[in-house]
């Protein structure tokens, strides 16, 4: 049976300081020792729950780490400045010079932007495939790959990985995988299929709110000391921190995302169907139409749905941007990248957030000019969203 991630959650909670029910914002970027042995002993790594300094650690930062862990089911986490900070620190830690690492083609365009035009200045390697080959994935391999790297569900195609499957070939090659589970937390949980590393952009759906920038690494307490080691450490040598501020804000979200997203995944579910219907041609987890509907229902967590992401082929970027303005107007979402917002956000993928990747490569992973993806939002009466929706599409088909 599959352990409930809100359950998990709940028992990290905390109070703070003079009994107030949130954790307390520690507003210090550095922190006192008692004498100088004990912060050598914190240099060293040999003082456990010590402070040293906020690029290292920070109790607010910590009580958020802890949380996140407990959700994904791993040993420890840390916390980024960004969602990019989550994946390019977790990879640089992970390879260096003369390495190469296998990734899915069906990624995020700065994802892919990453591992295809900076990753080479350094040495390092990708090979693109699809990931839901898994042939393919295993003739990439190479005697210097380090890592396979995908995504829960894929942006913007949204294909399922088969992170079981994948885990699988990884371990046997003695490689490590590494999952961004952005599109789909409490949904799935990469760790418990086993992924060992899951990264995030939390600027999403864990904080919901589109008002901070942050990302999360989930592991082994082996590899989270690793990556904020003090004289190794990638995180702690770049300085990818996050504000405690901002994550007290997060923390304090992150214990409604169990409501929010079974909110999500019923109304995308709802927009979907209605879709299909009406004969577009729609990609949704959650639909039977969907090529891996049936291991998204191995995988997933049934409790959370099928999550709120969705895409429509309107077929050329003139329809797409149509559709988009025409929704826009009747206040259905905002024409606007990012996802997870509790109103529906909708972008034409291949010129916005997939604009990084060449048009010959969108091809190869067929991606439509006119594919507009959607980020449903948390609205009450879907049906209203619906009828609002059939008119825009009435009005540019």
């Amino acid at each position: 049976m599959k352990s409930n991630p809100a359950t998990r959650l709940q028992s990290t909670l905390k109070t703070g300081e003079h009994r107030g029910v949130n954790p307390s914002i520690t507003d210090s970027a550095t922190y006192q020792f008692d004498d100088g042995p004990s912060m050598t002993a914190c240099f060293e790594g040999k003082a456990k729950e010590a402070y040293l300094y906020n690029r290292h650690w920070n109790p607010t930062i910590h009580h958020l780490s802890t949380a996140l862990s407990a959700m994904e089911n791993t040993e420890s986490a840390w916390i980024t400045g960004s969602g990019m900070a989550a994946i390019t620190n977790t990879i640089l830690q992970l390879c260096s010079a003369g390495d190469h690492l296998i990734s899915s083609l069906t990624s995020y365009g700065g994802t892919y932007a990453f591992l295809k035009n900076l990753l080479p200045r350094f040495g390092i390697e990708t090979t693109f495939v699809n990931i839901t080959n898994h042939e393919s994935v295993i003739k990439a391999i190479r005697p210097n790959t380090k890592l396979i790297y995908t995504e829960s569900v894929t942006n913007p195609l949204l294909q399922v990985s088969d992170i079981y499957t994948l885990s699988h070939i990884a371990h046997d090659h003695h490689l490590k995988l590494v999952v961004d589970n952005t599109f789909t937390p409490m949904i799935i949980t990469p760790t418990d299929l086993g992924a060992d590393i899951t990264v995030y952009s939390m600027t999403k759906f864990i904080n919901g709110k589109n008002d901070a920038v942050a990302g999360a690494i989930c592991g082994s307490e082996d590899f989270i000391n690793d990556l904020i080691n003090v004289t190794s450490g990638v995180s702690m040598l770049l300085g990818p921190v996050l504000d405690p501020i901002r994550a007290s804000m997060i923390h304090k979200n992150l214990f409604t995302l169990h409501i929010r997203m079974r909110q999500h995944s019923r109304n995308g579910l709802f927009i979907a169907q209605k879709l299909e219907d009406k004969g577009m041609k729609v990609i949704y987890p959650g639909l039977s139409s969907h090529p891996q509907h049936q291991l998204m229902t191995r995988i997933f967590n049934e409790t959370y749905g099928y999550g709120g992401m969705l895409a429509v082929d309107l077929k050329t970027s003139e329809k797409a941007s149509d559709f988009m303005v025409a929704m826009q107007k009747r206040h259905v979402g905002y024409i606007a990248v990012s996802l997870g917002y509790y109103k529906t956000l909708f972008s034409n993928s291949g010129t916005s957030t997939s604009s990084e990747i060449p048009r010959e490569k969108q091809l190869k992973m067929g991606l439509s000019k006119g594919l507009v993806r959607f980020s449903i939002g948390l609205d009450e009466n879907i049906e209203q969203t619906w009828a609002l929706i059939n008119e825009s599409l009435n009005e540019v088909l």
